[in-house]
């Protein structure tokens, strides 16, 4: 059997996993450390937090990330798409070190290694999730793509 592809559609959903979250995780962190000290204690203050541009932002990231993951997961194996999220963790690691210009220790960036090494280790493998887009979602399919 060829090689299958994914299609574009399906590509572009997973780049969306990959990069709202941490995107949207760095929006809330950027707004809230503008913010003072809030507490479970306040919940309209709390609330009135959601409104403030960085964390709204960040807010409609996260939702976008949370569409796209739950599309993923229509046609694709949750092992398959937990791939995606797993570069979320570098990108989160990379954004915080310089937008946000956070400190990151050497065990981070050791931390930051061995995700994009065991993501290039497990990626390659083998997976229903091809094979099921192809059988059951003929549409999202590129049309050159072989049977």
């Amino acid at each position: 059997m060829a090689h299958q592809k994914l299609s574009l559609y399906q590509t572009m959903i997973l780049i969306l996993v990959a990069v709202c979250a941490p995107l949207g995780n760095t929006c809330l962190a950027k707004g809230m450390t503008s913010l003072p000290e809030l507490t479970m204690a306040h919940p309209l203050a709390l609330f009135a937090a959601a409104f403030t541009p960085w964390v709204a932002l960040g807010i409609v990231l996260l939702i976008g990330f949370f569409a796209s993951y739950l599309t993923a997961l229509s046609w694709a194996d949750l092992s398959y798409v937990m791939l995606a999220t797993a570069w979320g963790n570098v990108v989160v690691v990379l954004l915080a070190h310089f937008c946000l210009h956070e400190p990151v220790s050497y065990q981070r960036w050791l931390g930051v290694v061995l995700i994009t090494l065991g993501v290039g280790f497990v990626a390659p493998g083998p997976s229903r999730t091809i094979q099921t887009a192809i059988h059951d979602h003929a549409p999202l399919v590129e049309k050159g793509a072989q049977q």
